[in-house]
């Protein structure tokens, strides 16, 4: 079993609230536009992390993440993208990938909206985390963590982190 903490869009902000919970994980996933390259560092002095760049990062994080990451952890396939879209308004980049490899849970960011939501069409679970940052029009910061264990997604729950 492994739980995991999914954030996206720090837009260079990492706090206290943030890392209390990175702390309660096995591992972290941040779904792109991380900004400053601090999150990402301190982020890893205390969890594994895997995490995609999004449109705001820039060279030097390019560098150090993919655009597109394709896993499989405790049994459930994923595959972590920062612009992705939603079921049935998928980006086409991500519609002709999704025909072609189907993933269990399929992750986005970008919007800075939270939304989980089961994709009939292509059987997959869609969870975009929301916004962690400080940075964009969101009035509530969210995070999401569950559990994937033998297969399975469990135990799923949205954070909701002050504004400051």
């Amino acid at each position: 079993m492994k739980k995991i903490l999914l954030l996206s869009d720090t837009h260079s902000y990492i706090d206290d609230q943030i890392l209390k919970f990175v702390q309660q994980a096995d591992e972290v996933w941040h779904a792109g536009d991380i900004g400053n390259l601090r999150v990402t560092d301190t982020i890893k002095e205390y969890k594994p992390l895997r995490a995609v760049y999004g449109n705001i990062d820039d060279a030097e994080a390019r560098a150090e993440f993919p655009l597109d990451d394709a896993f499989e952890v405790e049994g459930v396939s994923v595959w972590m993208t920062h612009i992705g879209g939603y079921p049935g308004k998928y980006k086409t980049r991500v519609y002709g990938e999704l025909q072609k490899n189907r993933p269990k849970i399929f992750i986005c960011g970008h919007s800075h909206i939270l939304k989980v939501q089961f994709d009939k069409h292509f059987n997959l679970l869609h969870i975009n985390p929301g916004a962690a940052g400080k940075h964009g029009f969101h009035k509530v910061r969210t995070m999401i963590r569950f559990e994937l264990r033998a297969g399975e997604i469990e135990n799923m729950e949205v954070i909701e982190l002050a504004k400051n």
